[in-house]
């Protein structure tokens, strides 16, 4: 069993002969309180190439303290990160093996630093003895183990100061105002391994460590580099995904389609040989994260639909099947997903991205100037819209109409990521036209939310029917599910018109 902590911390280093300044005082400080010295012993793991360090991902053994065992570390904002704890045992635990799976492939992770540290703790408190932040002052010796430095060591002293849970972290601002007046000042170095790792083979460590190229000018220079954003957010959600974190699920299947859609909008850019197997493969991914995350949406909405019944037509145990029927759905999906994620077919598709970043499947067109090129693409997708929605409009209300809106919404989230993409280079007119034609997504995708409550609604009836229940307030709902989707066709129109309007806009920026 694996524990989550969120951690909200600063490091810092003082240079040679410059000691800790009496934090008495600041802010709600009233005490500092010796807590005694702590020996530690830890041992850090990573890939050969160090996958986990240069997404700024830690994992530790550690012995010695209050939390020995094993230890992976998540970067959720600068100085924030959540620490995933299992207890200590001889290998890696498998709750956490599976959490660093999207980073680390196929390939194992080996000792690559051992850190003994000294950690002399002090608790800050107010005036009522409460905690508001533990500080400590380690005495830090890191020693290489890969054979590439095998035995190097190296030396220094370390401040952290870790906010206190659910403390402010306004209070680490005073804090940290009152070191930098004592001269104390931030680590250059967001983490003990990262430290550890340049300190003792600098050459090596800089070049794992080298940030993302700039995209430069050209249209395949920025292609490229929203393609990696994406594949980033996909394998930096992985383990979001697994600890079943809000959000997570839907965010990892947005990147998916940005993917595709990416794929699909910059064909001019992009060789589709090699592009159309990975967005099929990105397809079934988005499909598989689907199965929860349609539920979730599904579920949230017709529970709504019915805190909106007067109680006089709630007849039958209405909240009792959609709660079971609600839980069994959920917990199938959730098992499907994560058999997805421990799957082989998943670990290729990963692979193949990496493949994709590592050999650019470049056309010629990629050397051409990227505003000129992502113009006339955003504009191209936005002209497919436009024949689908139209197409929607002409259709009389009815199955027809619902599936052909339903197309049309999929042209929409295809212009709006398309003019999202475009935005570093375009600016204004990019963003203008993705957010109208988020507007008319949005549109769409409640109609389209609609159809699929009124399909779920009408089993629901069928379950309660056959069960000797009432089936009338399912009856109900599936009736105000129609006159929400009748009211959503008549404003199409309207918001449809203003997503227009931006693209001849942008269209007179090209």
């Amino acid at each position: 069993m694996a524990d989550a902590k969120r951690e909200i911390e600063r490091k810092y280093e003082a240079a040679p002969g410059i000691g800790l300044p009496d934090l008495i005082g600041v802010a709600r400080t009233a005490a500092s309180v010796p807590r005694g010295v702590v020996e530690l012993d830890a041992v850090y793991y990573d890939t050969e190439d160090f996958r986990l360090t240069a997404g700024s991902v830690t994992l530790r053994r550690r012995t010695g303290g209050d939390d020995a065992g094993w230890h992976v570390k998540f970067p959720v904002a600068p100085g924030v990160r959540d620490e995933i704890r299992a207890p200590l045992s001889a290998t890696l635990p498998d709750a956490l093996a599976e959490l660093i799976r999207s980073r680390v492939r196929d390939r194992p992770v080996v000792p690559v630093v051992r850190l003994l540290s000294s950690r002399d703790v002090h608790h800050l408190a107010d005036a009522e003895g409460r905690l508001l932040a533990e500080l400590s002052v380690d005495t830090v010796l890191a020693e290489r183990l890969t054979e590439d430095g095998a035995g190097a060591t190296v030396g220094w002293t370390e401040i952290e100061v870790e906010l206190a849970d659910d403390g402010d972290p306004a209070y680490l601002d005073a804090v940290e105002e009152r070191l930098a007046a004592a001269g104390v000042r931030p680590s250059a170095s967001a983490s003990k391994v990262a430290r550890a790792l340049a300190e003792t083979a600098p050459g090596e460590w800089s070049a794992q460590g080298a940030g993302d190229e700039e995209p430069g000018d050209t249209a395949g220079g920025q292609v490229l580099a929203h393609l990696r954003r994406q594949i980033g957010t996909i394998v930096t959600l992985d383990p979001a995904v697994r600890r079943d974190l809000p959000d997570a699920v839907h965010r990892m299947r947005v990147a998916t389609r940005r993917l595709r859609s990416a794929f699909k909008t910059y064909r001019k850019v992009l060789e589709r040989t090699v592009t159309d197997p990975v967005g099929a493969e990105l397809k079934w991914l988005a499909a598989e994260l689907g199965t929860v995350r349609d539920h979730e949406v599904l579920e949230a909405r017709l529970s709504h639909r019915v805190d909106e019944v007067e109680s006089a037509l709630l007849l039958g145990p209405v909240r009792g099947r959609l709660e079971r029927w609600g839980a069994v759905e959920r917990a199938g999906a959730r098992r499907r997903v994560l058999a997805v994620l421990d799957g082989e077919r998943y670990l290729a598709l990963l692979g193949a991205l990496d493949a994709l970043l590592a050999h650019p499947p470049l056309l010629p067109a990629a050397g051409e100037d990227a505003a000129g090129t992502l113009t006339r693409a955003v504009l191209k997708d936005h002209d497919r819209l436009t024949a689908r929605v139209q197409h929607a409009l002409d259709l009389p209300p009815g199955p027809g109409r619902d599936l052909a809106m339903h197309e049309a919404r999929k042209a929409a989230k295809r212009t709006r990521y398309a003019g999202e993409a475009a935005r570093p280079v375009l600016g204004k007119p990019a963003k203008r036209l993705a957010k109208r034609v988020k507007a008319v997504q949005s549109l769409l995708g409640d109609h389209q939310d609609g159809v699929i409550a009124r399909e779920a609604l009408r089993a629901l009836a069928v379950h309660a029917h056959g069960a000797g229940e009432s089936a009338f307030t399912w009856g109900l709902l599936y009736g105000r599910e129609e006159a929400s989707a009748a009211r959503l066709e008549l404003r199409l129109p309207h918001v449809w018109a203003r997503a227009s309007e931006a693209r001849l806009r942008a269209a007179s920026k090209s």
